[in-house]
């Protein structure tokens, strides 16, 4: 979908309306037009970073791989640790190092303590490749520009809350719902 549809009217608020219309006042309009725009902008967001992303041969998802490993101890992570901070299954955690070895930006190691795993070791070239998408992520705002500070803040706080109902982890109070 294009990212600059012109669109004389919104149409997920007019979703809102004919939903109201449909299921009536006490229907749940207003999570639903909620939902949708979050999907929306998601949509919006990762087609701007896989682009920027694209300029240094990544997409946003091996980014987000190569950042964990530089931020990572020694710059190396077994595939289930992996899997499981970018909070997806593990057969895509160990495509998408596959994808990042091929190219040079890691390189799989044994695991010397379980011989049948194995770690992803981020290369200079990783390194690199991270910097330059980081550089230019940053220059575009994470796409958020035209967001305040102060918007952005409440937006993550929002979002956040959502995260910490569905199980993403516990939040400071010891809440896990």
């Amino acid at each position: 979908m294009p990212k600059d549809l012109k669109l004389p009217f919104d149409p997920i608020a007019r979703a809102g309306e004919l939903w109201r219309a449909r299921w009536g006042e006490r229907s749940q309009a207003a999570p639903m037009v909620t939902a949708t725009s979050i999907m929306r902008v998601q949509q919006l967001l990762i087609t701007e970073f896989d682009a920027i992303a694209g300029r240094h041969g990544l997409t946003f998802a091996r980014y987000e791989a190569l950042v964990l490993l530089a931020f990572s101890r020694g710059g190396q992570l077994s595939m289930g640790r992996i899997g499981e901070r970018l909070m997806v299954h593990p057969t895509s955690a160990t495509n998408i190092v596959q994808r990042l070895a091929a190219q040079g930006f890691v390189e799989r190691v044994t695991n010397p303590a379980d011989r049948r795993g194995a770690f992803a070791v981020i290369t200079d070239t990783g390194r690199a490749a991270m910097e330059a998408t980081t550089a230019d992520l940053e220059a575009a705002q994470f796409g958020l520009g035209m967001l305040g500070g102060d918007e952005q803040k409440a937006l993550f706080s929002l979002l956040r809350g959502v995260r910490v109902a569905a199980g993403d982890f516990v939040d400071e109070s010891g809440q896990h719902d």
